[in-house]
C-alpha cells in the first residue's frame, strides 16, 4: 500500500524531503528527494551532523512530502 501511495505522489511531482532550520545565521536547508519517508529519516542524522559541524545550531528537523524546492538553502532575515 505504501508503495502505491509513493507512486501516486511521484506522479503529482512530490517527493520526500528533509527540511532543517538552523540558527546563526537563520537558514533553512532542504535535502532530498528521497524515495520514502523511512529513507529520509535514516539520512536525517547525517545532514544534521554536517550542519552542526559548520557551527550552526539545528532548531527543527521535519520530514515532508512536497514538490522540489526552488532553492535548497534559504536565508531568513528578522523583521526590524
Amino acid at each position: 500500500m505504501e508503495n502505491l501511495i509513493n507512486q501516486l505522489f511521484s506522479l503529482a511531482g512530490k517527493s520526500w524531503w528533509l527540511e532543517i532550520l538552523a540558527a546563526s545565521p537563520s537558514r533553512g536547508y532542504y535535502f532530498g528527494p528521497f524515495t520514502s519517508e523511512n529513507e529520509a529519516i535514516q539520512e536525517q542524522l547525517r545532514y544534521v551532523q554536517t550542519i552542526e559541524q559548520e557551527g550552526r545550531e539545528v532548531l527543527l528537523v521535519s520530514v515532508v512530502r512536497r514538490e522540489a524546492p526552488a532553492e535548497r538553502t534559504v536565508d531568513y532575515t528578522q523583521a526590524a
